[in-house]
């Protein structure tokens, strides 16, 4: 049998380092728990950088695939397919949005976002051409593309990767007063993550979002919501957007919506906003595929039920209470919102990445950001007691870490 240093060496060896994944090889997954190519059974604890909401094979979305790979898998979007309406309406109606523009990657849909955005305030707010901007957040992640690593405050993600695309004006997160100082007439839109995930889970201020939703709605200007890893039942709400009662101008999804079977993503808006694009302007091959509605209609389907939104806020005040417990025991901080959270380590003890080995090595996978900080992300269907069972692991980690 090949084993899984052979395998990772082989991986190393022959693929490109853009990751520096954990030392171990998955071959199979059920639900929360996954099992390597040695036979070790681990528990998800970051679930595909929240993709895998809903956990490994949830049957009804795997059920979906299957019917769908039976018949059709890809038109492109040069002929209509019979997912694609059930899609549109179905995500139209779970955001309250009239239209839906259908991708394949997250970053593509805030590529989307952004294009969008543009049209729409040369088109509608009567911008001067190629002079609009868009207000970002320092310590943003929305993807990798050119244009949007342009805007980011990252240097692994930034840097040697230049010229880089103009148009963006980074402000401070958390601070509506920033976002008012940096508006002129050519701001035609405002990119926030309503909780940034890459940068540790970091939750804003109360009352944030919706100071954003008024300042933008007074301006003119479109807000944006990217709810990639925040939105579709991660937080305990559908949307993070909901826990102030703010509905952007777009929303941009992707990841869970894709049940962790296919890459799906979308952005959401009413007519009057996306009614800007016109055919030929924007677009993608496998973008809307029936392979992918399909699974995105299963995903839908189980958001309608709100069973996965109460369990995850249900499971998120028992994740978030025990690890509150750790600070003072090798835990700075805790932040998040639902089955969710950033855990900042006392860098006196370990640095993410080690405190992700050592959860590793007892049977729980979990990742680390920014040096110190490792996320948690458990899919929704875990089980309380394996929840916390994987805190108490967490606790003797640190506690063998900070003894040794």
């Amino acid at each position: 049998m090949t084993t899984s240093a052979e395998l990772i060496e082989v991986s190393e060896r022959r693929s490109a380092h853009n990751y520096h994944p954990l030392p171990v090889v998955i071959h199979e997954a059920h639900g929360a728990w996954v099992t390597d190519i040695e036979g070790k059974r681990y528990l998800d604890c970051l679930s595909g950088y929240s993709s895998l909401n809903f956990g490994h094979g949830h049957p009804k979305i795997i059920e979906a695939a299957q019917e769908q790979l039976k018949n059709l898998t890809l038109t492109s979007r040069a002929f209509y397919h019979d997912q694609f309406a059930q899609f549109c309406t179905g995500l139209g109606d779970l955001t309250g949005k009239d239209m839906i523009l259908p991708m394949n990657t997250g970053a593509e849909a805030v590529e989307t976002a952004v294009k969008v955005a543009r049209k729409w305030g040369y088109q509608v707010k009567g911008v001067e051409p190629d002079q609009a901007n868009i207000i970002v957040m320092e310590d943003n992640f929305h993807g990798r593309t050119t244009t949007i690593i342009s805007f980011s405050t990252d240097p692994d993600a930034r840097d040697d990767f230049g010229p880089y695309t103009p148009g963006f004006r980074i402000v401070r997160y958390g601070s509506a007063d920033a976002i008012r100082q940096a508006i002129d007439a050519n701001t035609v839109a405002v990119l926030v993550e309503p909780i940034q995930g890459e940068a540790g889970v970091l939750v804003p201020p109360d009352g944030y979002l919706s100071e954003v939703r008024a300042l933008c709605s007074a301006e003119g200007i479109l807000m944006i919501a990217d709810e990639i890893q925040s939105g579709l039942g991660r937080t305990g709400q559908t949307f993070a957007c909901d826990f102030e009662g703010v509905v952007p101008d777009i929303y941009v999804l992707g990841k869970a919506l894709g049940g962790g079977v296919v890459p799906v993503s979308a952005i959401a808006a009413n007519r009057d906003v996306l009614g800007v694009i016109q055919p030929g302007q924007h677009g993608s091959t496998f973008g809307g595929n029936p392979l992918a509605c399909a699974v995105g209609n299963a995903v839908i389907e189980i958001l309608n039920t709100g069973e996965f939104q109460a369990r995850a806020a249900k499971l998120g005040e028992v994740l978030h209470t025990r690890l509150r417990e750790l600070i003072g025991q090798g835990v700075l901080e805790v932040r998040g919102r639902g089955l969710w959270a950033g855990v900042d380590i006392d860098p006196s003890i370990a640095t993410g990445r080690e405190v992700s080995k050592a959860l590793m090595k007892r049977g729980v996978l979990a990742k680390d950001t920014h040096g110190s900080t490792i996320r948690l992300a458990p899919p929704i269907v875990v089980s309380e007691e394996d929840l916390l069972w994987a805190i108490s692991q967490l606790a003797d980690a640190l506690y063998e870490l900070k003894t040794s």
